[in-house]
């Protein structure tokens, strides 16, 4: 690392290297923070969690019983110990209250005064963040596994949304309607993510084992459906073609620069596309355990090299480089099945909910300060983590 710093301050070396150093150096060493807790709201799990992306500051939840609650991460007591409080929640006895588990809960991209929730009360529902009351829902006739709002769309308001039905919905929220459908799918659509690439780009994937890339302008609509063998035909005749996986697909997550897209499915594997050409690029994750009846919520880092995804693996949250699917480590703290986790990329901070009902912060260790009369090279070996001289090596070789 140092040096990294001597030559950025010499002029010979792009500071963006050491932004992802340092970056990545953080993400290797996340730890479950004794000292930052998030206030317990919920009386069951959390589905899912979201973090604004405007400041980085506000983060939202909801639950199993209905209840969103929106949670301030900042520090104003300045102090080494404090509590992430809960500044506002949409608690039972509000009148606009989900009667059923909330499954997405998403912030308006553009700004904090809005976000949007779903939940299996079939309805997908607006919220005016200041009176915490809700602007305008949406019904559908099946159960909502999943919604979506493109975070680079400058043209369009359209938010998808995945429900027990096969037909991927679009909801304008211009217009206050479901503007048109997307037919393809044989099944319930579990999960949908809007390219942080190009705005008019979806991805969707179903328990039809399939997953489907879309252009919304298009009058057919479908651009490509992923094939795990690359137009191969398959050896084993009981696997169908033309699909993702050998189970329903129940999680998808772009990488942040929108050139890749990440999926998993309940045959418990992971796998990485090219987002461009619809490849499977062939990246061997091993095991992903996969029990979830419905959606996954997982994520990937940003402004690292390599990228990490964090996925949640039973009681536990695995985390794999995305390109080589190297297995890191596990992070160990919930006491259930963890249900969904979200990265905070200007602190490189992850955040995870949990069937035990509790939100959890890992952040990355602070450096062990070395005594003046003492060199590096003379500490114990088992205090150097391999991993970072890997990470940041200054040779003149690195790419």
């Amino acid at each position: 690392m140092l040096g990294f710093i001597s030559a950025r301050q010499a002029g010979i070396d792009d500071p963006v290297r050491l932004r992802r150093a340092e970056s990545t150096r953080r993400v290797l060493s996340l730890e479950l923070n004794k000292d930052r807790d998030v206030e317990r709201i919920h009386g069951s799990g959390v589905n899912t969690l979201d973090i604004e992306p405007v400041e980085g500051r506000y983060m939202l939840s909801g639950g199993s019983d209905g209840v969103i609650v929106l949670y301030d991460l900042e520090n104003l007591s300045r102090k080494p110990s404090y509590t992430c409080k809960a500044l506002c929640s949409v608690g039972r006895s509000h009148p606009d209250v989900h009667r059923f588990s909330v499954e997405t809960v998403q912030w308006y991209p553009h700004d904090t005064g809005m976000f949007t929730s779903s939940s299996f009360d079939k309805t997908l529902k607006i919220w005016d963040t200041q009176t915490l009351q809700a602007a305008d829902v949406f019904h559908f006739e099946g159960t909502v596994y999943s919604h979506h709002m493109s975070p680079v769309a400058t043209k369009h308001c359209l938010i998808a949304v995945g429900t027990r039905s096969p037909q991927v919905q679009l909801c304008d929220l211009k217009s206050g309607s479901c503007s048109h459908i997307l037919q393809g799918h044989r099944q319930e659509v579990l999960a949908v993510s809007w390219s942080p690439r190009h705005e008019y780009v979806l991805a969707t994937a179903s328990a039809d084992n399939r997953v489907k890339l879309w252009d919304v302008r298009r009058a057919s609509g479908c651009l490509t459906t992923l094939d795990q063998h690359n137009g191969e035909k398959s050896k084993a005749s009981s696997e169908a073609a033309n699909t993702a996986h050998n189970g329903r697909v129940n999680g998808l997550c772009y990488t942040h620069d929108g050139l890749h897209l990440l999926t998993i499915g309940t045959d418990d594997r992971m796998r990485l596309w090219n987002s461009s050409t619809g490849e499977n690029t062939l990246v061997n994750y091993g095991k992903v355990c996969n029990e979830s009846r419905k959606g996954l919520k997982f994520t990937i880092s940003c402004g690292c090299n390599p990228e990490f995804a964090f996925v949640p693996y039973g009681s536990t949250i695995a985390v794999y480089t995305v390109f080589t699917g190297e297995l890191i480590t596990m992070l160990r703290g919930h006491y259930s099945t963890v249900y969904c986790c979200v990265f905070q990329p200007d602190f490189q901070e992850l955040y995870s909910g949990s069937k035990d009902c509790n939100i959890l912060a890992w952040i990355p260790s602070l450096r062990e300060s070395v005594p003046d009369d003492v060199s590096e090279k003379s500490l114990p070996q088992q205090h150097l983590n391999p991993a970072y001289e890997d990470a940041w090596s200054s040779s003149d070789d690195e790419s």
